[in-house]
């Protein structure tokens, strides 16, 4: 099977002026420029296959926002291969525009001062969609993401959450193959990130639709990708399944446990994190975890206990701290 999105060698550099403050560090700079060169993407690779869905983690200034970019044919690379559903995206070939769409958080493609079904039709002429199509998907877009009466108000009076939801719809009604969305849903509440979520995921599972996403919050990913790749530097330091992430760099569990007597010292079983209302969090290393649960069920009056991963944030943050363990 052809790979939706092929990348090899990828790279992208800027040069970037520097000079000191002060009038003569100016005038001396307007005869002699200094320039430095910054690479944004250091000699990426990897694939993503038809339908699949990947989190592209990293922190800010990771070279996320540029590699979706280059992807999508908004940024020429400096070097190396870039193919997208076969196409090469700096061309930006029509039918290769019509099959991807690129979400940008809080990146308005909606005109502000009129309703946005207004800015639908416009998408419907910008993509020649036939007006049959057009209504069908405008209707199933409405319905997975409860739109209702919000397309008929002007953008401009529309909440953060509200006109998020009517952007992905706007990127979406040419029903595109393959998704570049980056922070989706940044600034959402929680209510909104989760309906926004579910309807990704239901797009995927309806159109078998490619999605590459960056989010920062993790609950993004671990609610829609199975596979994460995690870039540092324009570098990539992790490509595989997000629990063989948590696995290769998470070397402890927390359990927390409930207990009759909440004043219980329970430090001789694990670090303890937090306590409050009788329920004490420890943090215990993996290989230590099945005798510890057997001690505390053993010798203490537990009343409930729960064996969990540790967060994915701080896997993550475990990631950038080793760079040196790339896949």
């Amino acid at each position: 099977m052809t790979p939706a999105i092929s990348i090899r060698n990828l790279s992208k550099s800027y040069r970037v002026h520097e000079r000191e403050a002060g009038l003569g560090a100016a005038l001396r700079s307007l005869i002699a420029r200094r320039t430095r060169e910054v690479k944004a993407v250091d000699g990426i690779s990897f694939t993503v296959e038809p339908g699949e869905v990947v989190g592209f983690l990293g922190p800010n200034g990771a070279g996320k926002t540029t590699t979706l970019k280059m992807l999508s044919g908004l940024l020429y690379p400096t070097s190396g291969d870039v193919n997208v559903l076969s196409h090469v995206p700096s061309r930006r070939e029509r039918p290769f525009l019509s099959q991807i769409t690129l979400v940008m958080g809080q990146r308005n493609q909606l005109a502000w001062d009129i309703p946005a079904q207004d800015s639908f039709l416009l998408n419907r002429a910008i993509y020649r969609i036939p007006p049959a199509v057009f209504d069908q998907t405008l209707k199933e877009l409405v319905e997975l993401l409860d739109l209702g009466d919000l397309i008929r108000k002007p953008v401009r009076n529309l909440s953060l959450g509200e006109r998020m939801k009517c952007e992905i719809a706007g990127a979406l009604l040419h029903r595109p193959q393959v998704l570049f969305l980056d922070e989706p849903t940044i600034g959402l509440d929680v209510t909104m990130q989760r309906r926004i979520r579910s309807f990704l995921a239901e797009y995927n599972n309806r159109y078998n639709a490619t999605v590459l996403l960056t989010s920062h919050y993790m609950a993004d990913v671990e609610a829609l990708c199975k596979r994460v790749v995690v870039i540092h530097h324009g570098k990539i330091l992790f490509d595989g399944e997000l629990a063989r992430l948590v696995e290769r760099f998470s070397p402890n569990k927390t359990i927390i446990v409930k207990t009759e007597d909440e004043t219980l010292d329970l430090s001789a079983y694990g670090e303890m994190l937090s306590r409050e209302d009788g329920q004490v969090t420890l943090r215990v290393p993996k290989a230590e975890t099945a005798r510890v649960t057997s001690r505390l069920l053993a010798e203490m009056p537990v009343t409930d206990f729960t064996v969990q991963d540790a967060p994915i944030e701080d896997v993550i943050e475990q990631v950038f701290a080793e760079p040196e363990a790339a896949s």
